[in-house]
């Protein structure tokens, strides 16, 4: 790698630690922040029972479908709660489906996302802390509500941690530039 290499990969990476930073500063936190939400048929009644819950909690909820539990495709409707989180009309989202495999596959293909699929409250507190979740999965076939509340509440309470995580989500955002395209 030329000296020049070096420079901007080092330019990019303090810029990628500030944007995080300023990220962490707008993170959602209990009331007064939109999360987005929503499920494929696998997830509706789950993502029924959770979106009252969450505005009894103060939280602005944009509900993102699906709005039955007729069969449709999880992509469709992760893309659409990452798309709101990228687009900045959400600070957060969940999206659920049967086993919340595929929709963070899905959600993680968005640039700017970084969709934790979490099946208890600890994986719930460290994506948040030390990765920056900003999407969340859950599979609705898992779990039971009061688990399901459980880890969206463990979620969007824990803060982001920055410090020395701060400089490995930099590192993971440096990966995903390398591979858009201009």
């Amino acid at each position: 790698m030329t000296r020049d290499e070096q420079e901007i990969r080092a330019l990019v990476r303090r810029i990628l630690l500030d944007v995080l930073n300023q990220e962490a500063q707008a993170s959602p936190g209990r009331g007064n922040s939109t999360v987005a939400i929503a499920a494929d048929h696998g997830g509706y009644e789950l993502k029924q029972q959770l979106i009252p819950w969450l505005q009894s909690l103060g939280y602005r909820v944009m509900d993102l479908g699906t709005d039955s539990k007729e069969s449709v495709d999880y992509p469709d409707f992760a893309f659409a709660a990452a798309r709101a989180v990228q687009q900045g009309q959400a600070e957060a989202a969940i999206i659920i489906d049967g086993a919340g495999i595929g929709s963070c596959m899905a959600a993680n293909k968005a640039p700017g996302i970084r969709a934790s699929m979490c099946y208890d409250e600890r994986t719930a507190r460290n994506a948040r802390e030390h990765n920056h979740a900003n999407v969340l999965t859950l599979g609705a076939g898992m779990m039971d509500l009061a688990r399901a509340k459980a880890i969206v509440r463990a979620w969007l309470e824990t803060p982001w941690g920055g410090g020395r995580h701060a400089r490995r989500v930099a590192k993971i955002m440096d990966i995903e530039r390398r591979f858009l395209r201009e």
